[in-house]
C-alpha cells in the first residue's frame, strides 16, 4: 500500500557487504567524531603546552556530524560529552588520548576544555558530506587546525577514514587489541584479564574453542571484580 505497487530497489545485491564493511571503533567516541579525535591527538604535542595562546580551532566536518554532535552549552553527563564534537576534540588536543575516563567529572571539570570549546568554529565541508554518502567511499572525514595569538598555526590535519574503517583495517589491529585489554581489566582481576587476553591472541586455541567454552570464559559470579567505571563500546 505504501509503495503503491512499486518494487523495492536496493543499492546492491544481497551478500556479505555489511560484514565486510564493519567499522571497528578504536576510540570511545561517537563515530562521526573518530577522525576529529585522531587529528586532535596528532596535534597534541604541538598545542598542549600552548593552549593559553590558542585563538581559534577550526573543524571541518560532514552535514551529519553538524546535525548530530555539533553541540554547544553545558554538557550534563557522560552521554552529552561523548556526543559533543567539540568536547572530544578538546580532550584529544589537551590530553593526547581519549578513553572511558575522559567523560567522567574528574576530566570534564577541567576548565581548559570549555575554554577550547569556546574557541572552536565548526563548519560543514560539502565535499566531506558528499563522500560520506557515496556508497563507494563511505568516508567519515574531519579536519582540525589550531591558530595561535602570534599568527602561527598548525598544519591542517585532514583524515578521510577512521581507524577501523575497511580502508584502514590493517592499521587498527594493535589499537583494537589495546582497547580489548583495557576493557578486560575494567571488568576482571588482573590475572583473569591476562588469561582471557592470552586465549584470544592464540589463534590455534581461539579458533578451536567451542561456543560454550567461549561464553563461559566471560562468566562471573556476582558483581564485577574490576573497577566500577564502564568503558564505552
Amino acid at each position: 500500500v505504501l509503495f503503491r505497487g512499486r518494487e523495492f530497489t536496493f543499492q546492491r545485491e544481497f551478500g556479505q557487504y555489511v560484514m565486510a564493511n564493519v567499522l571497528f571503533k578504536v576510540y570511545p567516541a561517537e563515530f562521526h567524531a573518530q577522525t576529529a579525535v585522531e587529528a586532535a591527538i596528532q596535534l597534541h604535542s604541538q598545542v598542549s603546552h600552548r593552549w593559553e595562546h590558542i585563538t581559534r580551532i577550526s573543524i571541518q566536518t560532514t552535514r551529519s556530524s553538524m546535525r548530530i554532535i555539533n553541540k554547544h552549552g553545558p554538557l550534563h553527563n557522560y552521554a552529552d560529552r561523548d556526543h559533543c564534537l567539540q568536547y572530544m576534540t578538546a580532550v584529544g588536543l589537551l590530553y593526547g588520548e581519549i578513553n572511558a575516563r575522559s567523560y567522567e567529572e574528574s576530566v570534564a571539570s577541567d576548565p581548559r576544555i570549555d575554554k577550547l570549546r569556546g574557541l572552536m568554529v565548526v563548519t560543514e565541508n560539502e565535499q566531506y558530506s558528499r563522500d560520506y554518502l557515496d556508497p563507494d567511499m563511505r568516508s567519515i572525514p574531519n579536519s582540525v587546525q589550531v591558530v595561535f595569538d602570534d599568527g602561527t598555526a598548525t598544519d591542517t590535519i585532514e583524515l578521510e577514514y577512521p581507524l577501523g574503517h575497511p580502508k584502514r583495517r590493517f592499521e587498527c589491529g594493535v589499537f583494537i587489541e589495546q582497547k580489548f585489554e583495557y576493557n578486560l581489566h575494567s571488568r576482571y582481576p588482573a590475572e583473569r584479564a591476562q588469561k582471557l587476553m592470552s586465549s584470544f591472541l592464540d589463534d590455534h586455541r581461539f579458533f578451536n574453542m567451542d561456543v560454550v567454552t567461549f561464553m563461559s570464559s566471560f562468566a562471573t559470579e556476582g558483581p564485577s571484580a574490576g573497577p566500577s567505571y564502564a568503558a564505552t563500546v
